[in-house]
């Protein structure tokens, strides 16, 4: 491994590159989840008003379980819990949105 890749991984207190991938996975799902805010906020203010686009919801389900996943990986119970129920509540708000346009 060269030097850079040596200070990349100190520097991501990796010391593998499964390890290093597996990181990488978690970034993501932290970047999906930064979107959601982005795409809020872009919303209201184009409203002038408080707005939640279903793509909050999207955004929220998948870097929640993008990060659910990595959690686990890491196995921090703490992390574990905390996006758990964050899952299952952007999961439950995308049913009830689908089951309005649907009439039910």
């Amino acid at each position: 491994m060269n030097e850079t890749m040596q200070t990349l991984f100190s520097w991501l207190h990796v010391d593998t590159l499964t390890e290093f991938w597996w990181v990488v996975f978690g970034l993501a799902g932290q970047l999906l989840f930064t979107c959601r805010f982005l795409v809020q906020w872009i919303a209201s203010e184009r409203e002038r008003r408080s707005v939640i686009p279903i793509a909050f919801w999207y955004f929220s389900l998948g870097g929640g379980l993008v990060l659910f996943t990595y959690a686990l990986y890491r196995a921090d119970p703490v992390f574990v819990l905390g996006q758990s129920l964050g899952v299952v509540i952007y999961a439950r708000n995308l049913w009830l949105i689908h089951a309005e346009k649907r009439g039910v």
